[in-house]
């Protein structure tokens, strides 16, 4: 489904596999070239959604099976370099070819999208900035970060959420790697309520804000 359709751009979701991973895929509507964001499942239905558009790059926002299920097929068919952080890459079923840093900036056509590194879900995770929309894959979710495996990694997730995105404007539009959007604005008010009361210091895994 397409969730921007505007003058310069085209952005769709699909949600693939069994775990309902999105997959974004962006448009130039000016050259009509594009990017994939993650690679879930079921490469033939990101396939028919490719017609048209001049595939640059496949992003990943982190190297768990379900973000990584069609990469290999889809390497193989579209042809096109595959970016990541370096910290993810030795787990990945294909190999990187344009390793991403903090801050790195990529040209889709005439879109600018920035690589922001996020740790915490993974030592690698990235999100994506491309104007007033940010793709978060695991790191942020409505309602709570993506889930962690340690407290140390907790700690370095929320790190990630306060240092990198809540530093971003309050309307930015945040896509992340499973289920609907939100705004960073609504965001930062729950992260408030729960940042106000003392918490464990063994909290991790799957946290919510309220």
């Amino acid at each position: 489904m397409s969730i921007v359709d505007d003058n310069i751009l085209k952005i769709k979701r699909l949600q693939l596999g069994s775990f309902g991973t999105n997959c974004y895929i962006i448009k130039c509507l000016k050259t009509q070239k594009g990017v994939l964001i993650d690679a879930p499942a079921e490469a033939d239905k990101i396939l028919e959604q490719l017609e048209g558009i001049d595939i640059n790059y496949i992003f990943l926002t982190h190297d768990h099976t379900d973000h990584v299920g069609a990469l290999s097929e889809l390497r193989q068919k579209l042809g096109v370099p595959l970016a990541a952080h370096p910290l993810d890459a030795e787990s990945l079923p294909s190999p990187m070819e344009t390793s991403l840093s903090d801050g790195d900036l990529l040209s889709i056509g005439e879109l600018k999208i920035k690589a922001l590194h996020t740790p915490g879900h993974t030592p690698g995770s990235l999100c994506f900035l491309l104007r007033d929309y940010l793709f978060s894959g695991d790191t942020l979710f409505p309602g709570g970060p993506g889930k962690t495996w340690s407290p140390s990694d907790f700690e370095t997730i929320i790190n990630s959420i306060t240092t990198k995105i809540f530093v971003l404007p309050e309307d930015t539009k945040i896509y992340p790697g499973h289920g609907n959007s939100t705004i960073i604005s609504e965001e930062k008010k729950k992260f408030s309520i729960f940042s106000s009361k003392a918490r464990d210091p063994n909290l991790y895994g799957d946290v919510l804000w309220i």
